[in-house]
């Protein structure tokens, strides 16, 4: 009887994946197993030396041990613990779970099915024991851990497997601090059963219960998104399927116009990801750099030379004290002396925090450019008013302010300068989705 409901369970898990995704993931599981299956043999002998090169070191399982092999490069180390720790989790009706390191086809088939096409209920027990190997409620400090390798490994594996799309990491910056901004801003959708956010260092002692844990899942699509990409990418499984969502496939856009220009974005990928999450779905394919202040030198009319009619476009600023913010154009730049733009257009921060902020409904003061009018202030800025914008760059290149007591009134963004009238260091201007015919 017990034989049969294993087998059943087991069955139902195997009939998610179509013919040719099981022999997929048949494949993989032969390589990291060892076993000689046609297709895991190659990659079998190839992880079989590793392994005998690491077994003294690591007094647990082969399948631990070809899981780091076989992800060795793809995948930083703590990543594979972790998948090892979510796939040894899966118990087996009529199986107690301890037994042997090794893990049983079945827990992979299930660990397969659950986090690649599971319902936040399917994933979450496998979650709970990728932050932590023991039951019960988890820290926020190991939240945080987590999911920082999470993030780190999806930047990790894309670059490892030529995935980047134009990006790379010479040519954006360093992306740890990165990495730190966007944990930090999926940790801020943490929220205890009565509602509260803890922030700082609370949040990192607090203790979370699982059903807390499962709503952040369920709210923060990004930690399936990004476990979806290490799996597929770390152990190069289903990669290549066509079921894959347009949330993985434009997880990073294409990146057109700054291969080889020998200048560095002020976006790092992680802020990338993030951005492009919030950009209507239609855009978020490509980004091309129109305007760089470093390759096009200091100066406003360069700048509406390189960005007017040019379709929607993301403008990003660093001020002298290093914070990094910008906004989100909805519509082509216009020289013009009315405001412009509908309510899709945001403001956001990448450094000291990643965030975005969005219209509030309490006026349409979207975006505004404007350049050689004698009555009218000349300049481009997006919400608020007149002389007070949420965000502002004056004609008068290198001058700006960003005003907000307490908000803008606009997208209901704080003041995300480091002071309230700044000192441009550095601007650049994408274009987002396909560049308009004309």
């Amino acid at each position: 009887k017990m034989g049969n409901a294993e087998s059943n369970a087991y069955q139902n898990h195997l009939s998610r994946f179509l013919p040719e995704e099981q022999s997929d993931i048949d494949a993989v599981f032969d390589a990291l197993s060892g076993s000689s299956g046609s297709a895991g043999a190659k990659n079998a002998k190839a992880t079989k030396k590793t392994t005998l090169v690491i077994l003294h070191l690591y007094n647990v399982s082969k399948m631990f041990l070809s899981l780091q092999a076989h992800t060795r490069e793809p995948l930083p180390e703590q990543m594979s613990v972790r998948l090892y720790n979510g796939m040894k989790s899966i118990e087996l009706p009529g199986k107690s779970a301890g037994l042997g390191e090794q893990v049983a086809k079945e827990q992979f088939v299930v660990f397969m099915s659950n986090l690649l096409k599971g319902n936040a209920d399917e994933k979450i027990t496998i979650i709970m024991r990728m932050i932590s190997k023991a039951e019960g409620p988890v820290k926020g400090k190991q939240i945080q851990e987590f999911t920082e390798d999470l993030i780190t490994s999806v930047v990790h594996v894309l670059s490892y497997r030529k995935e980047l799309k134009g990006w790379n990491l010479e040519n954006t910056r360093d992306s740890a601090s990165g990495v730190k901004a966007l944990a930090s801003q999926l940790l801020s959708e943490l929220k205890l059963a009565d509602g509260t956010k803890p922030v700082g260092a609370q949040l990192l002692e607090t203790s979370f219960a699982p059903s807390v844990i499962e709503d952040w899942v369920y709210r923060v699509p990004q930690i399936s998104v990004f476990l979806s990409v290490v799996i597929r990418q770390g152990l190069h499984v289903l990669h290549s399927l066509p079921d894959q969502t347009s949330d993985i496939v434009n997880l990073l856009p294409r990146c057109k116009g700054i291969k080889g220009r020998g200048v560095v974005s002020l976006f790092d990928i992680p802020s990338v990801i993030y951005i492009n999450s919030h950009l209507p779905a239609e855009l978020q394919h490509k980004w091309q750099l129109l305007f760089s202040s470093r390759l096009h030198g200091e100066s406003f009319s360069q700048l509406c030379a390189h960005i007017v009619n040019k379709g929607p476009c993301i403008v990003i600023l660093k001020d002298l004290d290093g914070h990094l913010f910008g906004g989100f154009a909805s519509q082509s730049w216009e020289v013009k002396p009315q405001f412009q733009g509908d309510n899709r257009c945001f403001l956001f921060s990448v450094l000291p925090s990643l965030a975005v902020y969005t219209y509030t409904g309490y006026n349409d003061h979207f975006m505004y450019l404007n350049h050689g009018q004698q009555t009218m202030p000349n300049g481009l800025g997006m919400g608020g008013q007149h002389g007070y914008f949420g965000l502002w760059i004056d004609s008068d290149y290198g001058k700006g302010h960003s005003k907000a007591k307490p908000r803008c009134t606009t997208y209901n963004s704080p003041q995300l300068s480091a002071k309230e009238d700044f000192t441009l260091d550095a601007m650049e201007v994408w274009a987002v989705g396909d560049l308009p015919e004309s």
